[in-house]
């Protein structure tokens, strides 16, 4: 079975549960751009805690496809998101490792939202060594059949806690940089479970 996910700006462990799983994985390129969606933020534990990361986007008008957003770099929001991220986690057991690759996102400028999170999650199954294919939609289909439809399930808005299927899984702690100052938190962004796990963060939420 197919499973259909959003693009997602480094994905959350809810996400990648499903996309790691999945017999076959699509990543939805046609649907309208939403705000406050996952397509443009992420969530990383700091020393102050939890913290969103929000790429700013060109909107040009509210029905806009997936495909075409432009990132906006007209303020320097590459500097302050490395800058969260490299004071979150330089004392992570494996930040050192993959320090240069994700610099790169933060040092280029891409044009399309949709290319930057793509090339990430090829970074990251790169580093989880794991050979996933995945493929694009070619069209927009409201209601598909026979497929895993996780397209609207995924959203800040919506609490991991409702997906019965992930729901424990995600509650599972695992060593996270602050544990001493915080508890746990779960269903952070996959960067989170990398720099604290390494190679293997797979194991985390394979079956």
């Amino acid at each position: 079975m197919e499973t259909l996910l959003t693009s997602a700006y480094w994905p959350n462990l809810h996400y990648f549960y499903y996309l790691l799983n999945a017999e076959r994985a699509a990543i939805e390129q046609h649907d309208f751009y939403q705000k406050q969606s996952y397509r443009n933020r992420t969530q990383i534990l700091t020393a102050n805690g939890a913290l969103n990361l929000v790429i700013p986007v060109i909107q040009k008008h509210e029905k806009m496809p997936m495909h075409s957003v432009e990132i906006d770099y007209n303020e320097n929001w590459q500097m302050k998101h490395w800058r969260a991220i490299s004071s979150a986690y330089k004392n992570s057991p494996f930040f050192d490792f993959f320090e240069d690759e994700m610099l790169e996102f933060y040092q280029n400028k891409e044009r399309l939202l949709l290319d930057y999170n793509t090339k990430q999650l090829v970074l990251i199954f790169r580093i989880l060594r794991k050979k996933k294919h995945f493929t694009m939609t070619e069209a927009f289909d409201l209601d598909p059949k026979e497929k895993l439809d996780k397209r609207f399930d995924i959203h800040p808005k919506i609490g991991f806690e409702k997906d019965e299927k992930v729901h424990q899984r995600l509650l599972k702690p695992y060593y996270q940089t602050f544990s001493e100052k915080f508890e746990f938190v779960p269903n952070l962004s996959i960067l989170d479970l990398i720099f604290n796990e390494g190679k293997y963060a797979a194991t985390y939420l394979l079956p």
